[in-house]
């Protein structure tokens, strides 16, 4: 009886995990972004520890959903950290590129008007 139990226990353990991990994947349209990426990460490390948690308490199920919904909620606030962060990267090299072009434009303006007028 008691290795049935256990059997129970970890096919009930896979069962979550791979239900949240479905549910984290189905809801994006295309690629994850960082932010999706962290609360998946989260979830699935959270179900995992709360899983072994709840297994040495006797309730691996109810550590399991405690410790997924705890990591989605951590994995998607560092991931949006992450994600906040790449977006400004962006934006600065946005700015960095705009920034090349207008000095290519001001020295080819330069150069033009070398050309036009005589030196002294």
């Amino acid at each position: 009886m008691m290795n049935i139990e256990a059997s129970k226990r970890k096919l009930g353990l896979i069962a979550g995990a791979a239900l949240v991990s479905t549910l984290v994947i189905g809801c994006a349209g295309g690629s994850l972004t960082t932010r999706e990426k962290g609360a998946g990460i989260g979830a699935l490390s959270g179900s995992a520890m709360g899983g072994l948690i709840g297994s040495a308490l006797r309730h691996p199920a109810l550590g399991a959903a405690i410790g997924g919904g705890l990591g989605l909620g951590a994995g998607a606030l560092i991931g949006d950290q992450l994600q906040g962060r790449e977006n400004q990267a962006w934006e600065q090299d946005q700015q960095i590129y705009r920034n090349q072009q207008d000095l290519s434009r001001q020295r080819q303006e330069l150069e033009d008007l070398r050309r036009r007028t005589p030196e002294y």
